[in-house]
């Protein structure tokens, strides 16, 4: 007998999502936090808000921040700092965070 109803053998979405889980690059580690910092350009955050230095990967995304985190000073979106236009051009064999891509062969 096999005890309390566990199935005997894995599904194949279980071993799909247990092989998505171990390719995809989810965007831990030092990579990802060279990406989520803007140092590299290429990085998900290109904008940096001038008054906490939080940073986020578009106009619309600084928007919902500001209004949420500063509602009292008004939004000038000539102040915002651009990371991508201060940093350099990155290697492009370097896998970035958020890109599926097979880590096994």
């Amino acid at each position: 007998m096999t005890g309390k109803a566990k199935p005997k053998k894995h599904t194949a979405k279980e071993i799909a999502s247990k092989i998505d889980a171990a390719t995809t690059n989810r965007g831990g580690g030092k990579a990802g936090l060279l990406d989520r910092s803007g140092v590299e350009k290429g990085g998900h955050a290109k904008l940096e808000c001038p008054h906490c230095k939080i940073t986020a990967p578009d106009l619309k995304s600084m928007q919902i921040h500001h209004d949420a985190r500063h509602p009292k000073i008004p939004f000038e979106e000539a102040k915002l700092v651009n990371l991508h236009a201060t940093t350099s051009v990155p290697e492009s064999s370097k896998p970035r965070p958020g890109v599926r891509g097979s880590l096994k062969k």
